[in-house]
Formats: C-alpha cells, sequence, structure tokens
C-alpha cells in the first residue's frame, strides 16, 4: 500500500469496521462454541471459515487501497455482468440450502454471489447516475437506472431469496440525495403501511381509516390553500381502497406459506412459539435474559443450549443481547450508526459525483442490513435471512461488506488527487 494513502485513509471509519468485525468473530466464537472445538484456526468449525475469511476480506482491503481509483468507476459495467452470470449460473450450478439455490460450493466453502451483486450493482448504479446529463427525475431515466437494479433483484428473487433481494431498495437512496423526488418515498411508504393496515383490520374498519385520513389531508391542504379542488383526494381515496380489497388475494396467492406466516406471528395473527415463531420467540427470551450488562462471555445459557436456530447467522444479535446485555447491544448499534453517518458525511465532502453516489448506496446497503436483522432478532420485522454486516457467520457477507468499505476508503483518501 502506497505510504502516502497511509495518512490520508478516515482512521476513525477503519477503527469502527475493526471493531465491527472483532466484535463480530467474538460472538460467531461463542455461538458456535463446544468442548471439541479446536481453536480459531480450525476450518472444519465455523469459526474457523469466519476467521479465514475476515483475514481474506484484510488482505483484500489492503490491495483495494492500493488500485487506482478510476479503476472501479471504468470496470464497474464488467463487474456487473459477471455478478449477473453468476447469479444465472446458480439455476444450473449452485448448492440449495433450505429452498434456495443461492451458493456455490467451492472445496468445502460456500460463494454466495448476490452478496458480491450488492457491490458491483453499487458501483454500476453510481456510474450511471454520475454519467446522466438530464435530469433524474425523467421516466426515461428511472426505467434505465430500474432496469440494473431489477436485473439482479429478479434473479435473487427467483432462487427463491426474497430477503436478499429485498436489500436492493436501498439504491434509491443515493436517487433521492441526487434529486429523485421524495413522493415517490411517499408513495411507496403509503403502499407498505395499507398493505400491513390491511392486514392487521377488518376491511370495513380499514375503509373508515383510510377515509378519515384523507378527509383530514384535504380540510389540512385546503386551511393552507383555499383553491385546493378535492377531486385529487378522491382519486386517491378511490384507488386506496382499491389497492386495499386487493391485499388479501397478493397475500394468498403471492406470498409462500412460509413468509405468511411469518407476517402473521410479527401481527400478532398468529402465535406459534414452538413452530414457526420459536425463532423468534427463542431470541427474544435470549435477549431480554441478557439484562443491562449480559451474562458474560461463553456464559449464555440460550446460546450454549442451542436454543436459537442459526444463532451465528441470521440470529448473532440475540447471542449479543444475552451475553453483552442492553450495554452491548447499544455499543453495538452506535458502532453501526457511527458507520453509516461517517460514510454519508464524507461522501458529502466528495467533488467526484461517482464516488460520492457509490458512497451514499452503500450506506443505504448497510443500514437496511442491520436495521432489518436486528428488527428481526426483536420480533419487529419478519424473518427474511439477512445477515448482521461484519457480525454474522457468512464469509461471501463480510468479504462483500468489507470490498464496499474499503473501496469508500479508496475513494474517501483520493478524493481531492485524482478527481
Amino acid at each position: 500500500m502506497n505510504k502516502s494513502i497511509f495518512f490520508r485513509l478516515d482512521w476513525l471509519l477503519l477503527v469502527v469496521y475493526f471493531a465491527l468485525i472483532s466484535f463480530g468473530i467474538l460472538n460467531v466464537y461463542s455461538a458456535t462454541f463446544n468442548e471439541t472445538s479446536r481453536g480459531m484456526f480450525d476450518l472444519t468449525q465455523a469459526i474457523g471459515k469466519q476467521f479465514f475469511f475476515l483475514i481474506f476480506s484484510m488482505f483484500t482491503g489492503i490491495i483495494i487501497l492500493s488500485i487506482n481509483s478510476k479503476f472501479f468507476e471504468q470496470f464497474s459495467l464488467l463487474g456487473y455482468f459477471i455478478s449477473i452470470l453468476l447469479l444465472a449460473g446458480l439455476f444450473i450450478f449452485g448448492k440449495t440450502v433450505s429452498g434456495a439455490t443461492s451458493w456455490y460450493n467451492i472445496g468445502g466453502l460456500s460463494f454466495q454471489p448476490s452478496e458480491l451483486a450488492k457491490v458491483t450493482t453499487a458501483l454500476v448504479i453510481a456510474n450511471l447516475m454520475s454519467k446522466f446529463q438530464s435530469d433524474i427525475k425523467t421516466p426515461r431515466t428511472l426505467l434505465k437506472i430500474g432496469a440494473y437494479v431489477l436485473l439482479p433483484f429478479l434473479l435473487i428473487v427467483f432462487q427463491p431469496d426474497p430477503g436478499s433481494a429485498l436489500v436492493f431498495g436501498a439504491f434509491f437512496f443515493p436517487m433521492f440525495r441526487e434529486g429523485l423526488n421524495y413522493s415517490y418515498l411517499i408513495i411507496f411508504l403509503t403502499v407498505l403501511s395499507l398493505f400491513f393496515i390491511t392486514l392487521s383490520f377488518p376491511f370495513g374498519v380499514v375503509v373508515a381509516i383510510i377515509t378519515m385520513i384523507i378527509l383530514l389531508l384535504y380540510f389540512i391542504f385546503k386551511k393552507l390553500n383555499p383553491k385546493i379542488k378535492i377531486w385529487p383526494f378522491l382519486i386517491f381515496l378511490v384507488i386506496s381502497i382499491g389497492f386495499s380489497f386487493s391485499v388479501d388475494y397478493i397475500f394468498d396467492n403471492v406470498f409462500q406459506q412460509r413468509h405468511r406466516d411469518r407476517i402473521n406471528i410479527v401481527l400478532g395473527k398468529e402465535i406459534d412459539a414452538q413452530g414457526v415463531g420459536y425463532n423468534i420467540n427463542q431470541s427474544k427470551i435470549a435477549i431480554g435474559s441478557g439484562g443491562l450488562k449480559g451474562k458474560g462471555f461463553l456464559e449464555g445459557t440460550q446460546t450454549k443450549g442451542d436454543f436459537v436456530p442459526a444463532q451465528h447467522t441470521d440470529y448473532i444479535f440475540s447471542t449479543i443481547g444475552e451475553e453483552w446485555g442492553f450495554l452491548g447491544s447499544f455499543f453495538l448499534i452506535f458502532l453501526f450508526c457511527i458507520l453509516v453517518f461517517r460514510i454519508i458525511l464524507q461522501a458529502e465532502k466528495q467533488v467526484n459525483k461517482f464516488r460520492r453516489i457509490y458512497s451514499y448506496g452503500i450506506a443505504g446497503l448497510i443500514f437496511i442490513h442491520f436495521f432489518i436483522n436486528i428488527g428481526m432478532s426483536l420480533g419487529m420485522v419478519p424473518t427474511i435471512g439477512i445477515p448482521l454486516p461484519f457480525v454474522s457467520y457468512g464469509g461471501s457477507s463480510i468479504l462483500a461488506f468489507s470490498i464496499m468499505v474499503f473501496i469508500h476508503l479508496n475513494f474517501d483518501a483520493n478524493r481531492l488527487i485524482d478527481s
């Protein structure tokens, strides 16, 4: 690595990164520990594989810091199409685990190309958006960007792995930063709210709620602007009721049974502590039992008793809650907040549009991952199977998120040199 770049690195971000991966390796070790474990270097154990990928990720990071920043922009499209080919190849050569064909098995190690696709999509979207001379609000521009996001999204959905596909919504984050109208976000949140309200209440109650809210909005806007017409609100009312009427059909015929069960449990419509809701119930028990300070490293009874399935992967936060308590959990969330806000803060200093958009994209990805994963462990969102960045077990995940961060560090260190 060039000595000059060493002094330009964002060391606060690096410290947070190392704190997260260190915390992660400790908790993976705890969640997978047994009396036959032979230490972190045993590649036959989960901890050995995780430690191998952690070291490999850091070496990859050093290489990334040594590369000319312009390389990532010039080869972003090639990298994107390689990841698309890898995703498509899963349907022929992929390994099926828990009903999803999402992995390649290479010499005893598994590789999940959807993680790589997050990095390459972030780069190609940044490349496209930085090249557009026209307004990002135009339909043609939105359709072009949307197509590049939709392609990996659909390939991942059909594996089927809707959880991993869901996080591709993070790429709207940089689009809003670059001028996309916030009405799209309002529409999305409205549709999402209507979907869950309709599932939670009888249809007649939903219609009454929608009508009252729209009438209230009309009177508020009428107060601000007496010339405003009522017909746009009536059209919105009809569309909202029509969508609400279709929710049950979508829920029963589009979603798979396992997805319906998980959503119903989060909404409180089903209580299945021994079946579909077992994971969430045991996770909440583990986190709650940790109290303020936790039970101590390797002292978690829920963890040691293997009561929480997938505790070293999707439910790693339950290990943290049990053994490190509220204080440890808060510290982890605090680290993630620093990481995301630091990336955004440094992105705003970028004079290069491509690099700024890329950094906003990965900030969105990291935020969605940690928000959904922790919400999942607390029973606040349905179980959709996405890892906690830098912390959960998974070589593909830790490698992909490390690559994201080190590319950002490369861009930040060189923002005034080769912009």
